[in-house]
Order: C-alpha cells, then sequence, then structure tokens
C-alpha cells in the first residue's frame, strides 16, 4: 500500500489498523539533539482519544505513546523517530455484521475494489484511529515551532446550522474550557444541544474547525507546485472526513471585487487586511495564516440505511457500535497536528534554501 507517508524533510509513516495489536509511525528528520518534552506529547493524544464526554464515541483507549527509538536520555539522536499506540478496548463483534456488505459513504466498497480485500473491523486502515499517529508527529513538529516563535489558536466554529460570528485568536485554556472545543459560549451551548438531539435519534452533524498561525516569517513555501497553502489544502484533506478547506477569505472571495480584496501593504511590509490568509504567491508573507476546515457528518449512523451487500444485492441494517454524534471537536488536535507537520517541513526545507545566503 503506498501513501502512508507524507513530508519531504520532516517525513511521517504510518502504519496499524484500527482493530490490530497496535497503531504506530515512524518520523525521519526530525533535528538531532532536540530536547523532547513527552508529556506534552501525551496531552495531546489525550486531546483526541475516545471516551472524553458523552458527546463522543464510547470507546476507551488510554493512547499511550511508547517511543521504541531515535529519543536517548530525553534527546532526540537524529535517528528515525519510531513509536508505538497499542490499541486496548477494540470490540471487533460489533462490526461482525458488517463482514459481507458495504456501508453507505464509508471506504468499505472502494477498499475492496482497489485491493481485493479489507479488514471490516472498524474499517481497518481506513479508520480514523490512523489519525493518532498523526498528533503524536505534529506534536513533536509543535515543539520545534513553539522555539522558533510560531504558535497557533484553533477551535471549533460551526457544528450543523450553528456558526460563530467572529474570528479571533483565542487562547487554548480558553477553547479547552468547551467540552466542544468552540470559544463562543452562546455557540458551544448551542452546538451541545444539537448534538444531543441528534445522538437521541441516532443521527450525526458535521461542522468546521477554524487555524490561525501566527509568527510565521516570510519565505515559507514554494511558488509552483509546493505552494503553502496547496500544501496545507492536502494534508487537511488528507484527514478523514475533511470535505474542504479554505485558505484566508476562501470562497467569499467569490462574491468581493479586487479593490475590496487586495492586502494593501503597511511600511513595515505587513498588509492592512488579511484576505490572502497569510500566504501569497504560495509563500508565506508573515502575517498571520488562516484557514478553515470543513467535515461531513460522521458516515455511521445508527438509523437504518439501504446497503450493498458484496453479491450485489440491496439492503437494510442498521449500523451498531460506537460512534461520534460529530468528529469536529475531537478532529481540533488532528487539524492542528497536520498543519504542525507542513510547517515543520517547510521550516527546514527554508534551512535548507537559505543555507548560503
Amino acid at each position: 500500500m503506498s501513501g502512508s507517508s507524507y513530508g519531504q524533510i520532516f517525513k511521517l509513516t504510518t502504519f496499524g489498523e484500527s482493530h490490530g495489536i497496535a497503531i504506530g509511525g515512524v518520523i525521519d528528520g526530525f533535528p538531532s539533539n532536540f530536547e523532547i518534552d513527552i508529556p506534552a506529547i501525551q496531552q495531546a493524544l489525550n486531546e483526541r482519544r475516545p471516551g472524553q464526554s458523552k458527546l463522543v464515541s464510547a470507546r476507551q483507549e488510554a493512547d499511550q505513546v511508547e517511543f521504541i527509538s531515535g529519543i536517548f536520555e530525553g534527546k532526540t539522536t537524529g535517528s528515525p523517530i519510531a513509536f508505538l499506540i497499542a490499541n486496548k478496548d477494540q470490540k471487533s463483534k460489533d462490526y461482525q455484521a458488517l463482514k459481507e456488505v458495504f456501508r453507505p459513504s464509508h471506504a468499505d466498497y472502494t477498499y475492496q475494489k482497489k485491493y481485493g480485500n479489507r479488514d471490516h473491523r472498524g474499517g481497518g486502515r481506513s479508520s480514523a484511529r490512523e489519525t493518532a499517529c498523526r498528533v503524536v508527529a505534529g506534536a513533536l513538529a509543535n515543539q520545534v515551532l513553539v522555539k522558533i516563535g510560531v504558535e497557533s489558536s484553533c477551535y471549533v466554529d460551526q457544528i450543523g446550522p450553528y456558526t460563530m460570528t467572529e474570528v479571533k485568536w483565542y487562547d487554548k485554556h480558553y477553547i479547552e474550557s468547551s467540552s466542544l472545543r468552540c470559544p463562543d459560549e452562546e455557540a458551544s451551548s448551542n452546538m451541545q444541544r444539537y448534538i444531543t438531539e441528534l445522538q437521541e435519534c441516532g443521527d450525526t452533524s458535521g461542522g468546521a474547525i477554524r487555524c490561525i498561525f501566527r509568527g510565521v516569517p516570510t519565505g515559507w513555501g514554494e511558488p509552483v507546485f509546493d505552494k503553502l497553502h496547496a500544501e496545507l489544502g492536502k494534508a487537511m484533506l488528507s484527514i478523514n472526513a475533511v470535505k474542504g478547506f479554505e485558505i484566508g477569505s476562501g470562497f467569499a472571495a467569490v462574491q468581493m471585487k479586487g479593490s475590496d480584496h487586495n492586502d494593501q501593504f503597511n511600511e513595515d511590509g505587513s498588509t492592512q487586511t488579511n484576505y490572502s490568509g497569510g500566504i501569497q504567491g504560495g509563500i508565506s508573507n508573515g502575517m498571520p495564516i488562516t484557514f478553515r476546515v470543513a467535515f461531513k457528518p460522521v458516515a455511521s449512523i445508527q438509523i437504518p440505511q439501504e446497503i450493498l451487500h458484496k453479491d450485489g444485492e440491496l439492503g437494510a441494517l442498521q449500523i451498531n457500535g460506537r460512534h461520534d454524534a460529530c468528529v469536529v471537536p475531537r478532529a481540533v488536535p488532528i487539524v492542528t497536528a497536520m498543519a504542525n507537520i507542513v510547517l515543520l517541513d517547510f521550516y527546514l526545507r527554508q534551512q535548507r534554501n537559505t543555507l548560503f545566503l
């Protein structure tokens, strides 16, 4: 299977399935002699794991990360960093009824057609369980980014019809004070009530995550195929259930005139507005990088629906198991992690580009 690696210099390869013994990853290209804060990595995993509240999947996974190479006496050695996360709370019997059928809007059918087989237990390799590996790599990347002055504010800004009205920077502790990671109290309350109603009838909802990164200097990114915003888009769209990505003004730009949308300069090179989202010509311009990621409703609903059998017959099935009514709150650390991975990779690329300047 190809496509299990991401990055050029800072590179992550993940492995494992949802109901296997473990998931894990190998990270190459991480700077040597860097002191690692392992509890901070575990904290990032804790923010992603299931079982956090009644509003998310009840699967109970400790998600305890174990580093097996690349770190010695608390510092990176420069060799590949390998890690494992054990699967402890699989309930594979919940998926037995899915062995011979394809669920709507899942990867069951396409995976079977591509590979000629599939692990029906929780989606196997296509499960969002794999994203825990990305969180580990992103938490490692974050420790380097913080050292060079890059920081982030990522939060839920929409679930279903309920949307935050103000786009601004929020401190992490304020975001985490909401069980839905939505820093707007009124919107968060409406979202929580909406999700509870959906849980009661077995349905699900989509939503969106807003991210702001500040401290990224001018010059990260490449001007043609490896544009910084293009790589951010690829990274975000590689996350399970993501259906949309927009940078800066995004789709709202289609309703604007050039005279309104152009980011006029200040004398110091900053801009009066930031419709570009901190990236121009594929290269960071020193302004905050702002983007938004849209997630579809969770496909595993507990309402009877039509499914396709392997023999080509249609039938009805009610999906059981433990699933999120809305995955967006748990996706905040995943989105943050993938952005961290992209930014560290481009930071290292820029170091190479400016080596002889």
